[in-house]
């Protein structure tokens, strides 16, 4: 394991009172420093990053609805970036809920540990995530939250990612992502949903959100198969 970034679990009371409330759930407003942080990370490394903005608060809600976060003994957020979803996840997750976050750019990993001053995160692969587990006590996750950019990524690393998160799951876990409108019928688009379809007992698609740059749409995995 590369080295890490270990930090706590639940916003600071200046990042709760810069939230605003949208239909019960907690909205972080536009933050113009994020998109200029989350743009030059893209400028450095397109390929690790995928899109030119951070998502959109309707997708993380997108990307969360109908988690059982609150009774969740453990939760894994992959490539969280800016903090899109780890804003909205820490806000759901139980008094209890062990919470790690994994991402692989440093700055993005130190800029998280500035804006969640109580999250777990840890500067590495996604693919290391039992490791970390094993950090925690915690030989599975109930949930793993993905915002990494598949389409982006070589199909040996997706496979070895992939593999790791079946690994990491409880039988009746949960495992979401996203992807762009736009690639949905791209070649590695289509291998990539036909993977989850083979690693997953169930695959459900939300609808298209279109309150995003690009619009996308979450796929809900539930059930992982042994490998």
């Amino acid at each position: 394991m590369r080295d890490t970034i270990a930090i706590q679990k639940s916003p600071s009371s200046q990042e709760l009172h810069s939230d605003r409330s949208v239909d019960g759930i907690q909205e972080t407003r536009f933050n113009l420093a994020d998109h200029i942080h989350f743009f030059q990370t893209f400028i450095r490394k397109p390929s690790s990053v995928g899109a030119l903005s951070p998502s959109s608060p309707a997708l993380a809600k997108a990307m969360i609805r109908g988690l059982a976060l609150q009774s969740a003994d453990t939760v894994v957020e992959m490539g969280p970036g800016t903090g899109s979803f780890t804003g909205p996840i820490l806000k759901r997750i139980g008094r209890h809920t062990t919470f790690i976050a994994l991402e692989l750019d440093e700055s993005h990993a130190r800029r998280l540990s500035h804006r969640f001053p109580k999250l777990s995160v840890y500067n590495d692969s996604a693919e290391n995530v039992k490791g970390y587990l094993a950090v925690h006590r915690k030989e599975k996750a109930n949930c793993i939250i993905s915002g990494l950019p598949w389409a982006s990524l070589a199909p040996a690393v997706q496979t070895r990612i992939m593999d790791s998160i079946i690994e990491a799951l409880v039988p009746d876990g949960v495992f979401t992502t996203f992807a762009y409108v736009h690639a949905r019928w791209l070649p590695r688009a289509r291998q990539y949903r036909r993977r989850l379809e083979n690693l997953f007992c169930r695959v459900e698609i939300s609808p298209v959100v279109w309150k995003n740059l690009p619009p996308a749409f979450v796929y809900r995995c539930s059930r992982p198969k042994v490998i």
